[in-house]
Parts: C-alpha cells; structure tokens; sequence
C-alpha cells in the first residue's frame, strides 16, 4: 500500500487539492456529475419567447461575465408573406441606440426541392463596409408554415474597452418564393463592431413584418 499511497499524495497540492493529473480515465470510475466545473461550460443565461413581436432586444447579461457569449435562434417565423430578411444591430448605451459600426462578409447555399438549382456564392448585397446599418444574418424568410428559420451567432468579448467585436453566425432557412418550390439556404456570415465601447444590447428584427413566433436564447461561454 505504500506505494499506492505515495502515488496517490502526489496526484494533490499541500492545501489538498486534486491536481488535473490526478482526474483521468483510470484514476477515476463511474463519474455521473462533477460540480464546480466552469472550463468551457455553456450557462443559459435568458430566453426570448416571440408573439407578434416587433423586434426582440436583449439589454442585460451581456457583459464581462463572460469571454463568448451564444445567441440561439429556434424556428423564427415572420407575420406576414414575403422573403423577409433577419437583422441584427449592436448597442453600446444598453439599448437606446442600435448603431454600431460594422464591417462584415457573407456566404450563402442553396438547394432546391426539386429543380436543379443549386450553388454557393459570396453575396456582396449583405456586406457592409464601416456601416451603421443593421447586419442582415438570414435571408428571404417567407410566413408560410413550413418556412422558418433556426441558427446561431457567436459574440466575442463585447465587454472589452480595447478591442473591436467580433461575430459570426450560421443560419439555415426555408422559403416558398411564391411557386409551389420550397427552397432551403445557409447563411454564413462573419464580422467586427468596429467600437472600443463595450457591447452591451442586441436587437433582432424582420426587415418590415413582425416576429410572429419563435425563441432566442442567450448562452454565456465561461474560459478557461
């Protein structure tokens, strides 16, 4: 047992802590729940349910509690018919203004039920250059009731005083142009806020129609 015990005494620091060596696979069985642990985890932070909502802000809880934070989108539906864009804009008054400065890309596919139209491009339409405008994240969105839209954008450091805003995003959507051929898209779209100021509100909206139902949530990503 001696040297078991040895080997064992090794695995903690005098104030008898485990050290990150002593926690593997064959140190230890059966783990069904560790507490405490903040490396990479992923915390809910607020959720945003959409009922024929002009727009849905979100103006707490992002800050410097966290380096990343997520923004989820699940099945948001416009009000009214049309290929509706979703946009997104920046506050750093926390939600009085919505006006940040963008610089951004994006890339779209596409794919067609059943004709063969299919493709790949860079969409200058949605890049801005040093603009205030709001950042188109997904495109043509239409209110019949098999279209939609899900995705996610991510959001790096808002709270930082140093540093411009990064973001990207990944949307996938549904429309019906009018012809009975449904068509399915990804939106791919990255960028900064170009502002020293942090970050602090977040808006979304349809181009002209209501949110007509809908959630996003907000996730925080602790660090290491």
């Amino acid at each position: 047992m001696g040297t078991i015990t040895r080997n064992a005494a090794n695995n903690f620091t005098t104030g008898g802590v485990i050290l990150p060596a002593g926690i593997n696979d064959t140190s230890v069985a059966s783990i069904s729940e560790l507490e405490n642990t903040s490396t990479g985890a992923l915390t809910l932070i607020s959720e945003h349910t959409a009922s024929g909502s002009a727009n849905i802000q979100i103006t707490s809880g992002i800050d410097s509690t966290y380096p990343i934070y997520i923004f989820d989108f699940i099945n948001l539906h416009p009000s009214s018919s049309g290929n509706e864009n979703f946009l997104m804009n920046f506050s750093t008054d926390g939600g009085s203004n919505y006006n940040v400065t963008k610089t951004s890309t994006a890339i779209v596919s596409y794919n067609y039920e059943t004709v063969s139209a299919t493709g790949c491009i860079y969409d200058t339409s949605r890049d801005l250059a040093q603009s205030t405008s709001d950042q188109v994240i997904a495109s043509e969105i239409s209110s019949d009731s098999d279209s939609g839209m899900s995705g996610r954008m991510f959001l790096f450091n808002p709270s930082s005083t140093t540093f411009v805003k990064h973001f990207m995003s990944q949307m996938v959507g549904t429309n019906d142009p009018g012809t009975n051929e449904e068509w399915g898209h990804t939106d791919i779209m990255s960028g900064y806020g170009n502002t020293t100021s942090a970050i602090n509100g977040v808006r979304f909206k349809f181009v002209s129609h209501n949110i007509d139902s809908g959630k996003i949530k907000l996730y925080g990503i602790s660090g290491s």
